[in-house]
């Protein structure tokens, strides 16, 4: 990893999770970062899915007491921001040029050296989860785990690449328009996640609307046109010595690219985990959904939840999809056997 240059270190308030913004100057641009506690304490990274940020995709996972407890308690947060997606971004100047996957993974790189960090665990969402991944294999040395929502991992079929194209055409002509905003949010959340049964739409679905509507459209068009021009990172997933984690709801647009990508990994550090009656954004619509099966994970790290009053880790299974017959890597280190998911695997 080369030398990351400068950085601004700016505090601002209403940063989300009480952090602090740095925003750190590669040699692709400058990137946002929220960083949320002690940097002493073991790194965690994240990185968000298409036009959203560490807000709008995170805020559901992170503000559980619950989860609290387990990853702030355990973890320093880094929460990258792609780039010109962090509160009140301005336009990316049409004379820079375009990133690809690539350029994005390294300036994840370029991040870790400002930070002087050597190891981490990521935290990716959809697109988010694509570029740690390919992080992950572009610097095996610096990801000790990976802990993946609704990962793609193949180039784009036909129809997700047209899908793509049409909202970069919306992005193009009218900006981040209603029509725009409801292919995205059907992207992130299933059809009974959005709304109830009046059609009134829930409380995170509009706070997430209203947080659409602060992106700037160019800059989400850079990142949506990487994503959409995507290399397959199939061949390289057997060589990804990490302990792996996978989330994916089963109404999930990418649950087929889910499935691939477990059916490709190495059985012995992975684990796939299918989230009944949600869609993408399961950080978001069953963030409780996630937390046994985080726990588990991270004991195999040697981490620890501290002790939350009025928890109720019996109720947080509900929305696994699970078979009796379970299947146990021993190397992720613990005796809960990772959950096999109804749907067939097929390899």
């Amino acid at each position: 990893m080369g030398d990351s240059g400068d950085s601004v270190s700016i505090d601002v308030e209403m940063i989300p999770f009480g952090g602090k913004e740095c925003l750190v100057e590669t040699s692709k641009g400058s990137i946002s970062v929220i960083v949320c506690g002690d940097k002493e304490m073991p790194a965690l990274v994240t990185y968000p899915d298409v036009a959203l940020n560490s807000m709008s995709c995170f805020q559901g996972l992170f503000f559980c007491p619950d989860a609290a407890s387990l990853l702030l308690h355990n973890f320093c947060i880094y929460h990258i921001e792609a780039p010109g997606h962090e509160l009140g971004a301005a336009s990316i100047s049409s004379d820079a040029p375009l990133l690809s996957v690539e350029d994005l993974a390294d300036q994840v790189a370029e991040v870790l050296d400002f930070f002087g960090l050597k190891e981490v665990l990521c935290l990716g969402v959809a697109a988010g989860a694509y570029i740690l991944t390919l992080f992950a294999m572009k610097y095996k040395e610096c990801v000790r785990g990976l802990i993946l929502v609704s990962p793609l991992c193949r180039k784009p079929s036909w129809t997700e690449w047209l899908y793509n194209k049409v909202m970069l055409n919306l992005l193009y002509f009218y900006g981040m328009c209603g029509l725009l905003k409801e292919c995205l949010l059907q992207r992130y959340f299933s059809k009974e996640g959005r709304s109830n049964m009046h059609g009134e739409e829930f409380d995170m679905v509009q706070s997430c609307r209203r947080l659409l509507d602060e992106r700037q459209s160019s800059n989400v068009m850079r990142f949506l046109q990487a994503i959409n021009e995507r290399v397959d990172l199939t061949n390289g997933l057997k060589k990804l010595k990490c302990k792996t984690l996978i989330f994916v709801g089963e109404s999930s647009g990418f649950l087929s690219e889910a499935l691939h990508m477990c059916s490709k990994m190495d059985k012995r550090s992975s684990a796939f985990v299918e989230v009944k009656a949600c869609g993408s954004l399961v950080t978001e619509e069953h963030p409780y959904a996630m937390l046994i099966p985080l726990e588990f994970f991270l004991m195999g790290f040697g981490y620890h939840r501290e002790p939350c009053q009025g928890s109720n880790p019996a109720s947080f299974s509900s929305h696994w999809c699970i078979e009796p017959e379970l299947l146990s890597p021993e190397s992720l280190g613990v005796k809960l056997k990772p959950i096999k998911t109804r749907v067939a695997v097929e390899v």
